[in-house]
């Protein structure tokens, strides 16, 4: 489950200036990571995700600098973990590497935010106890009980979606399968009104999109007042239910003991980070499943042989996609990590993408392998108190839609490469054009 937080939804994807090798500036191509001063290396860009460039740079990373460090203007100093076991051991030290200064690389701690930013909050940029009172108020929605409810429901509506997909022609798999079937899940959990479920969507693709010209947003402006067209509509929906007991995420939001006295703008972070959770996640890796697949033909063959294998599928999807690259926590001392000297209230990025391809822990980790062994040992969820609390409803979505796949098509091709999300953070795909052929 993704998160949001007040100091950091800029610039976690502001554009990055990309180091120049030889000539690569002046055409505005993405340098090679071996063409480069290990000291320029700056991971955060989200070109390097938007063009897929971003495996050799963590590659380089990984060998010669695991605990990289930067400093700009903007985020001040930074350091990016991309070995498996550092990043396991802050991820599991709260105590000493909090999340209450924010979970995406963001603004030092004294800087003044910039003119049309929200204060936002939420529960999961926050530690013991603040973060275990507001969390436990919404965790039943995804509790194993209510995901039985579900089940049937998330297949009835699987099964819909791709009875209606056209046979040998080309479609965005992205809109018309991945958002579609995410958003109407998101609709359920927030009992919302299904007629506007796409209002969804347009949110959690606002809440970290990099404000550009021609882009899902143009300006901070314009995100700031998109947000807060979100937060008059769910006070609409929290008045309607506060004083009635419900299983939604609304309803436990507006009724909880710790959560219903919340001020505007920390109920809209964590509708945001609910929000998000489960639609960017689920979304990219049910894309990624049908682009990987397609990458790997040998491993969708094996998988039509044998559909046994779709939970073991659904965990390497999940380890190969990533689909949060990173997370950020803040050192609450001075330490030391691989014998690079920590500064207290330094930022720490904790880069899931890049611990997923560690070779010392997954074999030949670039490619997928449904019948990995230790493909649940993934880092995508992250550890501890802060493990995404929506993990097994994306499981379960995911092995859901593929049951149903195989039981319907014999093919998915697709036709060309997918158009990605201008993100260092969400790593997502915003187009996907697939063909398929049918059983008959």
């Amino acid at each position: 489950m993704s998160e949001v937080d007040s100091r950091s939804a800029t610039p976690t994807d502001a554009p990055v200036q990309m180091p120049s090798a030889e000539g690569a500036q002046s055409k505005g191509q993405i340098p090679s990571a071996y063409d480069l001063p290990l000291a320029d290396i700056m991971p955060i860009s989200p070109r390097l995700f938007r063009e897929n460039r971003w495996q050799e740079y963590f590659e380089r990373l990984r060998a010669e600098d695991p605990v990289h460090f930067n400093e700009t203007d903007m985020a001040g100093r930074f350091w990016s973990l991309t070995r498996y076991d550092d990043i396991k051991r802050v991820d599991t030290d709260w105590q000493h590497f909090t999340s209450s200064k924010g979970i995406t690389l963001g603004f030092p701690v004294d800087a003044e935010l910039p003119e049309g930013m929200l204060e936002l909050s939420t529960f999961i940029a926050q530690d013991p106890p603040i973060h275990d009172v507001q969390r436990k108020t919404v965790a039943g929605a995804a509790a194993p009980g209510n995901l039985a409810n579900m089940e049937a429901l998330i297949r009835q509506r699987t099964g819909q979606v791709l009875d209606q997909l056209p046979e040998n022609e080309t479609f965005d798999w992205v809109d018309t399968v991945s958002i579609e079937l995410t958003t109407m899940m998101l609709a359920t959990l927030f009992d919302f009104p299904f007629e506007d479920r796409r209002k969804l969507t347009r949110w959690s693709d606002v809440t970290f999109a990099v404000p550009q010209p021609g882009g899902i947003v143009e300006s901070i402006e314009q995100r700031r007042d998109e947000l807060l067209e979100c937060l008059a509509y769910f006070n609409q929906l929290r008045e309607q239910r506060k004083g009635i007991p419900g299983n939604d995420l609304v309803s436990m939001l507006a009724n909880g003991d710790d959560t219903k006295d919340m001020p505007p703008m920390e109920y809209l972070g964590n509708l945001l980070l609910l929000i998000v959770g489960g639609n960017d996640t689920t979304r990219n890796t049910m894309s990624g499943s049908v682009y990987g697949l397609n990458k790997f033909p040998e491993q969708f063959a094996k998988l039509v042989k044998n559909p046994g294998l779709i939970p073991q599928m659904v965990a390497e999807i999940i380890r190969w996609q990533t689909p949060l690259a990173y997370m950020r926590r803040t050192a609450n001392q001075d330490c030391e990590i691989r014998g690079k000297q920590i500064k207290q209230g330094d930022q720490l990025l904790m880069w899931y993408v890049s611990g997923n391809r560690d070779q010392d822990v997954f074999d030949n980790a670039d490619q997928i392998d449904i019948e990995r062994h230790n493909a649940r040992q993934h880092l995508s969820f992250g550890f501890g108190i802060h493990r995404c609390m929506g993990n097994r409803l994306a499981e379960l979505q995911l092995k859901i839609l593929w049951e149903e796949i195989l039981q319907r098509f014999q093919t998915i091709e697709v036709q060309a490469e997918p158009e990605r999300t201008l993100s260092s953070f969400v790593k997502g795909y915003t187009h996907l054009p697939v063909q398929i052929t049918r059983k008959h």
